[in-house]
């Protein structure tokens, strides 16, 4: 049996236990595919992040829900960057290429103020149709069809992972919400193992410019996230495609997210056009929580 030193940080908050909590193993080297598995189990955070020597870039990260592998996670990257910032593990570097499974990908750190503020590059926006039942797609997350916005369109996005972007009319539906997890599959026909990320133009901070909620895949062993990364940063890739398309870029938008958890997470995408192409990257940070120990 091994002990396994698990370091619990929260993303997008610097306020303990109330940004996005993840794990971090900053020797995933020392442990399988199988292992790793394992202590994402046992700790039962939406994703554990261990980080891995790479050939290919200055570090490899790889993502662990309690069910399985993810290709990439938002705000597991910013826990382990700050992780190993804070650790003094990367030689006071303040650009750095992390490899995942969605590609190599830059990061940047900047410090101000004594803070540091975690930048992150995403994989190139992707949307897909969904041409399933809206009345289905509204019961799944516990919510009536005449709570989906009847201008803006319902569409897979990924900049990294896949999720299902769901436009909602205004704040008030979001409290309602009781996501029926095991129907995801059979409404998600065109996507079964994709996650559920619904949202609004509306904000209970007025700094804020929107308001999600992020409902895992039945597959991951979790239901919600509390603060996403990834789901926010496609959020502004549809913002640009299909809001505002003559939205001045580069532009910047705050995500909030976790009020209805008793969480309060602020996720910065930034929104750039290159040759014709959106660039999305999203800035946020972290704080350490407590160290965990997980026995395998």
């Amino acid at each position: 049996m091994k002990m396994v030193t698990v370091h619990h940080y929260d993303a997008f908050s610097m306020i303990p236990n109330m940004g996005n909590p993840a794990g971090v193993v900053v020797e995933g080297d020392q442990y399988s595919e199988i292992e790793m598995q394992a202590i994402a189990k046992q700790v039962g955070f939406n994703e554990t992040a261990f980080t891995l020597k790479s050939d290919k870039a200055d570090l490899r990260i790889r993502y662990f829900t309690p069910g399985h592998e993810m290709n990439l996670c938002g705000h597991a990257t910013m826990a382990t960057i700050y992780a190993l910032k804070t650790q003094g593990l990367l030689e006071n570097k303040s650009k750095l290429t992390i490899e995942t499974k969605a590609g190599i990908l830059p990061i940047e750190i900047k410090e101000q103020k004594g803070k540091i503020h975690i930048t992150m590059q995403h994989a190139a926006p992707q949307f897909e149709a969904f041409n399933g039942s809206k009345t289905k797609l509204a019961q799944s997350i516990g919510l009536t069809e005449e709570a989906i916005h009847p201008e803006l369109p319902i569409v897979y996005g990924s900049t990294g992972i896949w999720t299902l972007l769901v436009p909602i009319k205004n704040l008030s539906y979001f409290e309602k919400m009781t996501p029926q997890t095991a129907d995801f599959p059979d409404v998600l026909e065109e996507m079964p193992k994709a996650s559920v990320h619904p949202f609004c133009l509306e904000a209970f901070d007025k700094y804020a410019d929107m308001h999600a909620r992020h409902f895992s895949s039945p597959y991951s062993g979790t239901i919600e996230d509390i603060t996403t990364g990834t789901a926010s940063g496609v959020m502004g890739a549809y913002f640009a495609n299909y809001i505002d398309r003559e939205a001045q870029l580069p532009k910047t938008l705050t995500v909030e997210q976790g009020q209805e958890l008793g969480k309060d997470g602020r996720v910065h995408v930034h929104v750039k056009n290159d040759d014709g192409k959106l660039n999305i990257s999203i800035s946020g940070t972290a704080v350490h929580v407590k160290d965990l120990k997980v026995h395998i």
